[in-house]
């Protein structure tokens, strides 16, 4: 049915059953240039809205929504527009800067590779999607910007022929809003500017290497041994797909493996803790 015969079927305005769509509450398709929705998904919208009692209520916007996959639905329609709405109704709802990291936007991009990988979405729908997503985070990227003393800097990336660069958008405002000053590089950084990069950093902690693809191990293997040797002061942290644990990190030549930005930070703050204030000794004169 079209939009509109939904609106009517549900009792709403149309822009109210747009604003659905928009944040993915309600699943449509755009079929020549109008949005069409299947009974099927009217009928879960339907029990979904419903209070238990027969009354129709608003639609749950609670913390524990499926935002991740209302956050799918509008990458994989190219839908822009909805894809913003979906992060700042679930901000609403109280998810916060991680959880939209990591529950929402994360987790569809990892969904949408899979699905790519499985041949049921086109190359041309996942790039779209992953353009869509890099815009989201440059949409939220100020947010993440924290006042205060810097705890040090840390170089982020991804190895020579690794294309996937929002893994390494998501660690660096993780990063910086915990108060890490971070040089995100990007994709597909050979060895030799890893380390133009280390060097011209202001006291330089820690490399983070990103690896969706094992095809790229090799490449990540030879960053982290020259970067080892040009500046073993450096710890490397690894993660992402194709990195299977710790073991499989070490094995690569890194200190350390993490899942996440947090994580990241974790190992990063165990290495190099914050100093704390000097106390001045109560038995010293004042002048002294």
């Amino acid at each position: 049915m079209t939009l509109q015969e939904a609106a009517d079927a549900l009792g709403v305005h149309y822009m109210t059953a747009y604003r659905y769509v928009r944040l993915g509450l309600l699943h449509a398709e755009k079929i020549g240039g109008s949005w069409r929705v299947e009974t099927a998904d009217l009928d879960d919208f339907r029990e979904y809205r419903n209070d238990g009692s027969g009354a129709s209520a608003r639609p749950a916007r609670s913390a524990d929504a499926p935002w991740a996959d209302r956050f799918e639905s509008r990458l994989v329609a190219g839908d822009s527009r909805g894809a913003w709405g979906v992060v700042e109704a679930a901000m609403s709802a109280g998810r916060d800067l991680d959880s939209v990291y990591l529950d929402v936007i994360g987790p569809a991009m990892v969904s949408i590779g899979e699905r790519w990988e499985r041949g049921d979405i086109d190359v041309a729908l996942e790039h779209r999607a992953s353009g869509i997503a890099m815009r989201v985070i440059g949409q939220l990227g100020h947010r993440f910007a924290r006042r205060g003393r810097v705890r040090g800097a840390v170089v982020v990336a991804t190895p020579a022929g690794e294309t996937h660069a929002i893994p390494t958008a998501i660690v660096s405002d993780l990063l910086r809003i915990r108060g890490w000053e971070v040089s995100d590089l990007g994709a597909d950084v050979p060895a030799a500017s890893l380390v133009v990069a280390l060097n011209a950093a202001v006291e330089v902690r820690a490399l983070g290497l990103s690896i969706t693809s094992e095809e790229n191990l090799g490449s990540a293997a030879e960053s982290c041994a020259l970067v080892r040797q040009e500046r073993p002061d450096v710890k490397i942290v690894v993660g992402g797909r194709a990195i299977g644990g710790h073991d499989a990190a070490i094995e690569l030549g890194a200190d350390a493996h993490a899942v996440t930005g947090v994580q990241m930070h974790e190992l990063l703050d165990e290495w190099f803790p914050l100093s704390r204030p000097r106390v001045r000794d109560e038995g010293l004169a004042a002048g002294d």
